[in-house]
């Protein structure tokens, strides 16, 4: 029985490869709010004045998740709260977010991080699942998959977004000590267009696993 969450930029490929790794362990999967989020068109819209609101709904949404699944204790995520904060500080460090909103948050999220362990038979995941693409790479996966608020002809200003966006990711995964943790190549295992690279990968994830349960 394990809790895995996935983390990557938008685009890595999170939702496809917790299907994959949900199917090889027989076990639910946790997907981000993103289908029917009424704020996420009016973000792309205008980040300054949604961005607090976005992160808030994401927040929420993302700890009523991990809870549920630290509860069961078998299952998956595509995004997790660990996440969360490094998306929000920047769109805030972007000057999408005042000072009290970042305090708000801030103290939010630490009130919740606090609070996880008391709501939940696990105090944190058996393992992360990172999955690290290059910067050519999510531009390609954010256009094959076509949501128009998310495309760089919708607003240009979204490449530089994307690219800190990216970038920010090798640290956080670096900084990441909640559980253990490994780290996909997203460019050299295609898991998206490859199937026999997502059963590789999926190979990992379950050597990963028993790797933790023996040590």
């Amino acid at each position: 029985m394990s809790v895995i969450v996935l983390s990557g930029t938008i685009g890595a490929g999170k939702t496809s490869l917790s299907k994959m790794i949900a199917d090889e362990l027989s076990s639910d999967v946790f997907f981000e709010s993103v289908e029917g989020n009424d704020i996420l068109p009016l973000f792309y819209e205008n980040p300054e004045k949604y961005s607090f609101l976005l992160q808030i709904y994401f927040l929420n949404k993302r700890f009523k998740s991990i809870k549920q699944a630290l509860a069961n204790e078998n299952n998956v995520l595509d995004r997790s709260i660990y996440e969360d904060s490094l998306l929000f500080h920047l769109n805030a460090d972007l000057g999408r977010a005042s000072a009290l909103e970042v305090e708000v948050y801030d103290e939010l999220l630490q009130n919740m991080m606090e609070e996880l362990p008391f709501a939940a038979k696990k105090k944190h995941p058996d393992l992360l699942v990172h999955i690290s693409v290059s910067f050519e790479t999510m531009l390609k996966r954010i256009k094959k998959r076509n949501r128009p608020f998310e495309q760089i002809s919708f607003d240009p200003s979204l490449y530089d977004y994307y690219k800190e966006l990216n970038n920010r990711y090798h640290q956080w995964y670096e900084d990441y000590d909640e559980s253990p943790k490994i780290q996909i190549d997203g460019d050299r295992y295609d898991f998206i267009e490859n199937p026999e690279a997502g059963k590789e990968v999926v190979a990992l994830v379950v050597e990963a696993l028993a790797s933790i349960r023996q040590s």
